[in-house]
């Protein structure tokens, strides 16, 4: 398959890139008293600009499918759907079909480390050095992205926070240029996977084949910034993984299935989708001069295998219906279903605006907001608001000032083919603001 060098970049550059505008614009607004969420029946009715999004992306064909997922408080949620798994199936999508969310994983993530600073096996400001001794004697770039030779001794050491706001200074291959990314790239250190396919753009780099691996090479690797001074997207999350192991005696998965997963009634949720679950799996599509060509087909998808590590910033398969209740437990402070999955004061921590005073934001993807637990917070007028995106078109945020939860599920590369990431959540505002009859500041 050639998808030519005209073409948009097919990388792993899109990886995790997604979802960038989660939770943006979000207007402080007051709780709404809505006796009930509406019902399946006037779902539509309810959320008018939504649904116009919804039908506009899937009947004009760019794209096969797409869903949202919408509910107040512990309400169940609305589902507006359309379109197909596949170009080629006939079998509808639902709130129970899989989707590829990528960087959706690290807010999942972000609260594990949660659980862990709160039940005081982890420090927020500890020391990484503290649990993975190899980082006691980082390296910085002197020139970021420049000569990975040309190296000063780290000003101070990562921390817990550092990791989970990307902060620490480590890269990611999806973002880092020049020597460091190739680097990365030669070493395995690529947390990530899109198909089983040579697609020209996306490099096929071999992950290293455990989180002990991972977590052992990156360590001999120079850090991009020094730790605490700069946001930039990296590899934390996924290194967090390699922390969470160590201070629990678990594997990853086992941790957030047990801690996360189950608690929270997340029964379509995984690192590799169960052969039993697979027809429900959609198809990712790559938009390639306006055309769609399928470049993980659901029938030889690479979310079929085991990976070679469990990615805690873009590894998870998800349902809309699952996601939306880790979205429900967060808007219940830790608790759905009467079950407490997380403490209260554990999930207010992990939505709050987590980043070190001396982090520079300035002309990054946060400009303007806080960064908590693996997602966007929002501050001043969209105060409220934690989310995050994933790299294959899909979004998902809470808003805690209104206790709404919304979330969006389509699977198209790169993410910038289209504007889904920022056009959702100004369709879920211009909703609000006609159910609320109050305005929202964009």
């Amino acid at each position: 398959m050639d998808l030519g060098e005209e073409q948009p970049d097919i990388s792993r550059r899109a990886l995790l890139r997604g979802g960038i505008a989660a939770g943006a614009g979000l207007a402080l607004l007051p709780r709404t008293s809505l006796a009930a969420a509406p019902t399946a029946a006037v779902a539509e009715a309810n959320w008018p600009n939504v649904t116009a999004l919804v039908d506009g992306y899937v009947d004009s064909g760019k794209l096969p499918e797409m869903i949202a997922a919408l509910g107040w408080g512990q309400q169940p949620p609305m589902a507006i759907a359309r379109g197909t798994l596949a170009n080629n199936s006939e079998t509808p999508v639902t709130i129970d079909s899989l989707y590829r969310i990528y960087s959706m994983t690290k807010p999942i993530t972000g609260m594990a480390t949660m659980i862990l600073v709160d039940e005081g096996k982890l420090r927020l400001d500890q020391p990484l050095a503290d649990i993975l001794p190899r980082f006691a004697k980082m390296m910085v770039q002197a020139t970021p992205d420049g000569s990975i030779e040309d190296v000063l001794p780290a000003k101070s050491p990562i921390t817990i926070r550092e990791l989970i706001t990307h902060t620490s200074g480590l890269g990611y291959s999806i973002v880092q240029k020049g020597p460091i990314k190739q680097a990365y790239e030669d070493s395995g250190l690529v947390p990530g996977q899109v198909s089983k396919m040579k697609i020209p753009g996306l490099d096929d780099s071999t992950p290293v084949s455990s989180l002990a691996d991972f977590t052992d090479t990156l360590a001999q690797m120079p850090l991009v910034y020094q730790p605490g001074t700069q946001w930039s997207y990296s590899v934390g999350l996924d290194l967090m993984g390699r922390v969470i192991e160590v201070v629990t005696g678990q594997p990853f998965d086992a941790f957030l299935k047990e801690r996360i997963f189950a608690p929270t009634g997340m029964t379509s949720t995984f690192f590799k989708v169960p052969k039993a679950d697979e027809p429900r799996l959609t198809t990712n599509y790559g938009v390639i001069g306006g055309v769609l060509v399928p470049i993980d087909p659901a029938d030889n998808s690479i979310y079929l295998e085991k990976p070679p590590f469990p990615f805690g910033g873009a590894g998870l398969v998800s349902s809309p219906r699952d996601y939306d209740r880790f979205l429900m437990m967060l808007l219940g402070m830790g608790q759905i279903g009467g079950r407490r999955v997380m403490n209260e004061a554990a999930v207010k921590m992990g939505m709050s605006n987590l980043l070190p005073a001396t982090a520079n934001t300035k002309g990054t993807w946060i400009e303007g907001a806080g960064f908590g637990a693996g997602g966007r917070v929002g501050l001043g007028v969209d105060a409220g608001t934690y989310g995050w995106g994933g790299a294959a078109g899909t979004v998902a945020f809470v808003n805690t000032r209104v206790g709404n939860r919304a979330s969006l599920f389509t699977q198209y590369m790169p993410d910038n083919s289209y504007p889904v990431s920022k056009q959702f959540p100004k369709a879920v505002i211009a909703d609000l603001e006609t159910m609320t009859g109050r305005k929202a500041a964009a």
